[in-house]
């Protein structure tokens, strides 16, 4: 095996590559796509392309995988992949970059085949990025809960990693994260010479930047970190409060672009964007044994990622890190009245966003507070009265 450490510089891809970061999620994905859409006008100096139009192409790539639109969300169609394909088509000969997490949902060899062809098939070059299944497991489930989950952390762990087959209720959880198995996949449709996985260490927050510009021959600190506290975790008290809040609004047979346009698109990042993260914050915690399972599929992995023969920046050692858990966490998380004010305003911003039917537009600022508690209830009731 082809083995590079993080302390070495790999060498740069052919000229003319197109390089696919398949993700998957959590592993350093919107970093990635967030610095190289900063920089994508800088780029072209240097033959490298980022044919995206926006900094995450989710729906072309939903559209690929054929998989379904998150809930409320428009489903994706065949024209948004196609629009990503002419885009890659216009870099020519030069190299180019596309990176979605997304790919790693990819559901079979077939899929998995058409899609390596359709974006170059020789030219493609498949890069994963991985880290280790500990710290995704709690960053994976709150990000299932921000998209309408109501089970529990620990009930989760337990279909995840002691209740056979481990597909409910989120199958596409392995799909994603069982890594080897993932790489092998790609590996198959690309060789694994044409496969290249990066072992994110968390230690070294500028690692995972460093080597994307040495892969695309870019110059050091080229791609830099972009801000963005919409994508930090949620704590433990915030992904409790939006679980309760799930339950109720599932409970209640709420339709679900309702969900998705007042609760994962309002209050959601309205939340995290007015709110970092205090040092009084309790992060999602891990039980023992779930630690000890994940290390243990995380070595697994790692030895028949080794098996395959693809190249490895990194130390494939951290996959199966065991970080140490806090000795003590609340029985009952609370959120602060802040957060909690600040994510109901977000939901009244969404519902009152939309252009009125009479008079000119105003934004969420100009509009009053009982006004928009007015709209919001109005909406709902409409809803409610259609189903």
């Amino acid at each position: 095996m082809e083995t590079d450490r993080t302390t070495d510089t790999p060498a740069p891809l052919p000229a003319g590559t197109r390089l696919l970061h398949i993700g998957p999620h959590k592993t350093g994905t919107t970093a990635v796509q967030g610095a190289l859409f900063a920089a994508r006008e800088r780029l072209p100096e240097y033959g490298v392309e980022f044919p995206a139009g926006s900094r995450h192409p989710m729906e072309a790539v939903l559209a690929a995988c054929a998989r379904p639109a998150m809930m409320g969300d428009t489903e994706p169609t065949d024209r948004h992949w196609t629009r990503l394909l002419e885009r890659v088509r216009t870099t020519g000969g030069r190299t180019s970059v596309v990176s979605s997490e997304f790919f790693a949902d990819a559901p079979d060899d077939g899929t998995v085949a058409r899609i390596v062809d359709q974006l170059g098939g020789d030219r493609v070059h498949v890069l994963v990025t991985l880290r280790p299944l500990v710290r995704i497991l709690p960053s994976q489930w709150q990000q299932y809960v921000q998209n309408g989950l109501r089970m529990g952390y620990e009930d989760w762990l337990e279909h995840m990693l002691r209740k056979p087959p481990h597909d409910r209720p989120t199958p596409s959880f392995w799909q994603r994260h069982r890594h080897d198995r993932l790489i092998e996949r790609w590996a198959r449709a690309t060789g694994p010479r044409r496969t290249t996985v990066v072992v994110v260490d968390d230690r070294d927050r500028g690692g995972l930047l460093r080597a994307f510009e040495a892969l695309l021959g870019l110059p050091g600190n080229l791609l830099r970190p972009v801000p963005d506290t919409a994508n930090r975790s949620l704590t433990l008290a915030e992904t409790e409060m939006l679980r309760n809040l799930n339950v109720e609004f599932r409970g209640n047979g709420l339709p679900g672009e309702l969900y998705s346009r007042l609760v994962r698109n309002g209050a959601v990042p309205h939340m995290k964007n007015a709110c970092g993260s205090a040092a009084g914050d309790v992060k999602i915690p891990t039980p023992g044994w779930a630690v000890e399972a994940a290390a243990a599929i995380g070595a697994a992995a790692a030895e028949r990622i080794a098996a395959a023969g693809v190249r490895v920046i990194g130390d494939p050692g951290l996959l199966s890190a065991a970080p140490a858990q806090p000795e003590h966490v609340p029985s009952e998380p609370r959120i602060a009245p802040e957060v909690a004010a600040r994510a109901l305003y977000g939901a009244l911003a969404a519902a009152a966003s939309a252009r009125p039917a009479h008079g000119p537009a105003r934004s969420v600022h100009q509009t009053p507070s009982g006004e928009l508690v007015r709209v919001l209830g109005h909406r709902c009731l409409k809803r409610l009265r259609r189903r």
